[in-house]
């Protein structure tokens, strides 16, 4: 046998093993900083969730979600990723907001990001798709022009959360009409 032969043999043995011994990826066994962007055995994404516990005091848990993910299974997002990708291993939930932020886009649509990691990739794409916008596209456009990229999400229907303001009687008071012709 070649060398390349008997490494790949050997590697593939472990693998066998280390799956055999490890068992499933379950989310709710995930500790709670490397959950967010892992996916489970059964291919659903893995989701930090938020909850007061008895005391009163925030508390945060890993638990699985319904978001399936087709073509990954057993995935833990590489640390590499998580930096050239600009996302946060303390997000909170499954959200397009980031998709809003000008500096996370130009990092998610960087060759280091959309060439290499191709898990946050799928999560954005599904998350831009489901406000109407294409990731390819918007990445080109970022690369090319990053204000007209985010001027076109925007206007795409996808929005940013509610905006509240505290002077309540500038949303309630709007200008008088124009008198009409006599």
């Amino acid at each position: 046998m070649t060398f390349l032969a008997k490494f790949c043999s050997l590697f593939i043995l472990a693998s066998i093993f280390i799956q055999g011994s490890l068992g499933e990826l379950v989310c709710e066994k995930l500790p709670t900083d490397i959950c967010v962007l892992a996916i489970s055995s059964a291919g659903k994404r893995c989701v930090l969730e938020k909850y007061k516990n008895e005391n009163g005091a925030t508390e945060y848990q890993c638990s699985t979600s319904e978001v399936v993910v087709g073509s990954m299974s057993e995935y833990l997002e590489t640390d590499e990723c998580v930096k050239a990708c600009g996302v946060d291993r303390n997000m909170v939930g499954i959200s397009s907001d980031n998709l809003m932020e000008p500096r996370f886009t130009s990092k998610l649509c960087s060759p280091a990001c959309y060439n290499n990691c191709p898990n946050v990739i799928d999560l954005y794409s599904k998350l831009a798709q489901g406000e109407g916008v294409y990731l390819p596209a918007l990445c080109k456009k970022q690369q090319r022009n990053p204000r007209r990229a985010m001027v076109e999400l925007m206007s795409s229907g996808a929005a940013p959360g509610p905006v509240y303001s505290t002077d309540v009687s500038s949303t309630l008071v709007a200008d008088s009409p124009a008198p009409s012709p006599a």
